[in-house]
């Protein structure tokens, strides 16, 4: 059943920040999606009509839809993990282009941007940060998903893949301020952004923490055998990098490049989220810095450990070696060896052994070596 949510009262709303991308816009043909009157598909989490900012009371999605294709304001699909069949309907009801209906079913592994006739199609990969009690070396810390999103004169369809980024929140922030919604889809797709890219950010404080603990823990007493943790920890990194930075580009493209569906004062705001996407990507790229640096000192560190444990082998190997050697000489057995029959040969081979002993250790930990 699709969400429907409180009516707004048809106030006067807020000046916008920019016009709204709805005029001036051919509006293509109505095409019936369903039978009037028959349920959305089932991967509709929540849909819409809006105009003038404020919600329709309309309860049919295909007559919301063949309302907003008029020109009267425009719908708002949210779509979770839609199958083939579904969006089959939706890009026959909006005419969408076969590549993206195939990116929207099947998913894509990077963010990027596309225009399709006058059909905006973006991708955004999507983070959430994983709560865990501790950190060990096999800790899953980041959870990617993705949303795609088709933007239009008249209708924006969000996608999401992954059980996070949900966006019921963002809806019904939108819903109380009729003077963004009047902007229409661009509004959409700028606060879509910018709530993935908020969230960028919460991740990037969880990381911090996550290695000013792993710093903690190499360079403590014990830091030489937690070299599996920074792994762990940078391997996590570079997934969290694969979905931050390539979002670099596209929203390059929204704040520079003429798009039919974005209205041209509306690049200022797409300039600001490029600066706070910016803001992330430096983040990430300065943590991987700091972990390659800390997993160069661990294994530098534990090389060292190695070292000195040698050393002390080798070390005892050596004190160990003096009885054994003069045991070894005086348990040969020979018939005319020296000093058998003398009455003190037993006591003084002693002594020696321990003189030589005893030197050889005050030696080594003068050296450090013990």
């Amino acid at each position: 059943m699709a969400d429907q949510g409180p009516r707004r009262p048809a106030t006067q709303p807020t000046r916008p920040r920019y016009p709204s991308p709805l005029r001036g816009l051919s509006r293509p043909k109505p095409r019936m999606l369903q039978p009037e009157g028959s349920a959305p598909p089932s991967s509709v989490v929540a849909w819409a009509h809006y105009v003038d900012g404020v919600r329709d009371d309309c309860t049919e999605l295909e007559v919301a839809t063949e309302r907003a294709l008029r020109g009267e304001g425009f719908v708002w699909l949210g779509l979770k993990d839609p199958s083939d069949e579904d969006m089959s309907g939706f890009a026959k009801q909006f005419n969408l282009h076969p590549l993206a209906i195939e990116d929207a079913v099947e998913g894509h592994t990077r963010s990027k941007l596309e225009q399709f006739g006058d059909t905006l199609f973006a991708v955004i990969s999507t983070v959430a940060y994983v709560d865990h009690t501790e950190l060990t070396d096999s800790s899953e810390i980041v959870s990617t998903g993705q949303v795609m999103i088709f933007v239009g004169s008249n209708f924006v369809m969000t996608v999401r893949r992954g059980e996070h980024a949900q966006l019921r929140t963002l809806r019904s922030r939108l819903e109380a301020d009729p003077g963004r919604l009047m902007r229409g889809p661009a509004e959409v797709l700028y606060s879509v952004m910018d709530k993935i890219i908020d969230d960028y950010m919460g991740v990037v404080a969880e990381f911090e923490k996550d290695i000013d603990e792993i710093e903690g823990l190499v360079f403590s007493r014990q830091g030489a055998h937690e070299i599996n943790r920074v792994y762990n920890l940078k391997r996590e990194l570079i997934e969290f990098k694969r979905s931050v930075v390539p979002l670099g580009a596209p929203l390059q493209a929204l704040a520079s490049r003429p798009i039919v569906t974005i209205p041209e004062d509306a690049r200022a705001y797409f300039r600001e989220l490029s600066d706070h996407h910016l803001e992330a990507r430096e983040a990430v790229q300065s943590f991987d810095e700091v972990l390659s640096t800390i997993l160069s000192a661990a294994l530098a560190r534990a090389s060292v450990e190695d070292n000195q444990d040698m050393r002390k082998i080798s070390a005892w190997v050596a004190i160990v070696a003096v009885p054994t050697m003069i045991a070894g000489i005086y348990g040969m057995n020979f018939e005319n060896m020296p000093e058998l029959s003398w009455k003190y040969g037993y006591f003084l081979v002693l002594g020696l052994i321990a003189i030589v002993m005893l030197s050889l250790y005050f030696g080594f930990r003068r050296n450090r070596w013990l």
